[in-house]
């Protein structure tokens, strides 16, 4: 996998347009049109930029491809054009809680926040403000226009399955009134979820349209909240079930549609936040499976903060290429690291909280945790033989080796394997009062430790990223990094289709059960974990013992060469960062973003399309 992932990327960036003649043909070939109006601007701002993939905006397109399909009519009858109900759509949206609005007038960006009736919300205008600085590059070389921007970082529009045809988004849609969004309340209140909104995107004949009824008894009849590795379609069946790889993120992967208990175990689903049940053009940082938000950069990302943003210097308030808390790759710890508060979902319906990812991977990687678990590592080295499970004929190689070493399966307490790899502990009880039992039980059934700063996790090799309340803001620090992210997630960002999973990070189901096999494969088994379990080993030919008093007992290694590639990938995500996904990135994709906006919201989309 680590090799195909750098051959696609390596063909990716050869197969670029070098002109803009040539950006032109492949923009016409990849999406049936034109470019729109200001193209040639675009391109001269990314060519002067040093910007890497021009050509590579599929995600942003299929975003705004269902927004080409709508019409409506006016309060007479009559048709509208696609400009006006996208234009009359933005108006409306504009007055939901919690949306915010960057316009561009003349040049002149400005934010707005639209009065709701009194509606407070603390996070009013923090994504927009960002969006406003991405575009401060390019709004001279813009029309007027308006961008509703969520404040949110849930996803916030579901668009029913029967509702995508065009047929669907067509005049009738919206006839009855121009403004359906009049008594729209920001919260559930008790009446509805999201999960209900959410499995009406799916096919009719799929089994999360069927009865919540038909869930329960699968649950009920043994079917688990939790999934695994094999669940979700994923590495190669020469090798044993229990030796599995990601390919990539669960957002690729895993079908709520086919598999809809698998709901419980993302909070998502459980937001307190009300959906739009309609095609509203709104702007998102990230976007789940079935969701209908245009994606743009997060501000996160964008902005430099110390709790995002590597190299940030606090003292001389500058990006440093170097982190001032960075460690050299010699003297970082072998662990799996992670710290984070209790978040991950709201409590709609409540008494779920507990499956939710976050909470899932902390008990994962317990201290305390019971039972045992198979840990497998190549066989190259005569001290990995003391094992007595060998992969059966026929299975001897690793989807992701090198080589078609043979694999050896260790049987080891959990709890002592995770004190040895995984230091994974919340740092905040966040609206404890959601978990079943409360604080109280929260803290029973979860470690918590102290919270560090952003800098202090460069001391860990690994470093694992999941999902909060959406997307992971600190995802981009850990690329920048010396050490390699391992992220789990079930959402798709502007960059998705811009990096290479197991080229630039590396990728996890999001049931956590490949940690111990990713572990042993780049880094083995530790020495004190060997120590625990075989410290009495004897063998078996002579009864003599393994490891003599006073013998130094060595870890047993993983692949011979896990750490040069597990360095390899540190440094791929590294590049990919600065040269990638640097500010100016971000920039020219909101640019692009604005220069498909100004068309569909023109009268004539034909005026504002480039014409040779």
């Amino acid at each position: 996998m680590m090799k195909e992932a750098e051959e696609r990327f390596q063909a990716k960036i050869e197969r670029q347009s070098k002109t803009l003649p040539q950006a032109i043909e492949e923009y016409k070939r990849r999406y049936g049109m034109s470019p729109p109006k200001g193209f040639d601007a675009w391109w001269e701002f990314a060519q002067k930029n040093e910007v890497v993939l021009v050509d590579e905006y599929d995600t942003l397109m299929r975003d705004l491809a269902p927004f080409y399909a709508l019409r409506g009519l006016d309060r007479h009858g009559w048709a509208l054009g696609g400009g006006p109900e996208m234009r009359r759509r933005i108006a409306e949206v504009a007055s939901v809680a919690s949306i915010d609005m960057v316009q561009i007038r003349k040049g002149n960006l400005s934010t707005v926040s639209i009065s709701k009736d009194g509606f407070v919300d603390d996070e009013v205008s923090a994504r927009a403000k960002g969006l406003k600085a991405m575009l401060g590059s390019s709004a001279a070389n813009l029309p007027d226009f308006d961008f509703p921007v969520n404040a949110k970082a849930e996803g916030r529009v579901i668009v029913p399955w029967d509702r995508w045809t065009v047929a669907d988004i067509a005049p009738h849609d919206t006839k009855d009134t121009l403004h359906p969004l009049a008594s729209f309340h920001p919260d559930w209140r008790g009446a509805g979820n999201v999960w209900d909104k959410w499995r009406r995107t799916c096919p009719p004949t799929s089994p999360a349209r069927k009865s919540y009824a038909s869930i329960r008894s699968a649950l009920i009849d043994g079917a688990t909240t939790s999934h695994n590795v094999a669940s979700e379609g994923i590495t190669d069946s020469s090798v044993p079930a229990q030796f599995a790889f990601s390919a990539s993120t669960s957002f690729d992967s895993v079908s709520f549609c086919d598999q809809p208990h698998l709901h419980y175990t993302q909070g998502h689903f459980f937001s307190d936040w009300r959906t739009l049940d309609d095609l509203y053009p709104v702007l998102s940082p990230a976007r789940a499976k079935g969701f209908g938000d245009i994606k743009i950069p997060s501000h996160y990302y964008y902005g430099s903060t110390q709790a995002y943003t590597y190299g940030w210097d606090k003292e001389t308030q500058t990006v440093q290429a170097v982190d001032r808390g960075e460690t050299g790759k010699e003297s970082k710890r072998n662990k799996i690291f992670w710290r984070g508060a209790t978040t991950g979902g709201g409590n709609s319906p409540a008494g779920f909280a507990a499956l939710y990812q976050r909470h899932r991977a902390v008990r994962t990687a317990d201290w305390a945790a019971e039972g045992d678990v198979e840990i497998w590592v190549p066989s190259t080295n005569p001290i990995a033989n003391i094992s007595s499970t060998p992969v059966a004929p026929g299975t001897q190689h690793s989807p992701i080796a090198v080589t078609d070493a043979p694999l050896k399966a260790h049987k080891i307490s959990v709890a002592t394997l995770n004190k040895a790899m995984m230091d994974v502990a919340f740092v905040k009880a966040s609206n404890a009062n959601q978990y079943p039992g409360g604080l109280k039980k929260l803290q029973e059934e979860h470690r918590f430790a102290d919270g560090v700063a952003l800098g202090d996790h460069w001391q860990y090799k690994y470093l694992l990223d999941l999902d909060g309340m959406s997307y992971s803001g600190r995802f981009m620090s850990f690329l920048a990094s010396d050490s390699v992210p391992i992220k789990s997630t079930v959402y798709e960002e502007f960059f998705s289709e811009w990096i290479e999973p197991w080229l630039h990070y590396i990728p996890l189901s999001s049931s956590y059960e490949e940690l111990y096999n990713i572990f042993g494969y780049f880094s083995g088994i530790p020495a004190e974990v060997v120590e625990e379990v075989y410290g009495d080993a004897v063998d078996p030919a002579t009864g003599a013992p393994l490891f003599p008093p006073g013998t130094k007992i060595p870890a047993i290694p993983g692949a011979p060469d896990g750490d040069a590639r597990l360095r390899h990938i540190a440094q791929a995500g590294k590049d990919w960062k600065n040269t990638i996904a640097r500010k100016v990135d971000m920039e020219a994709y909101v640019y692009r973003l604005a220069l498909e906006w100004a068309r569909l919201n023109a009268d004539d989309r034909e005026v504002m399309t480039m014409h040779a």
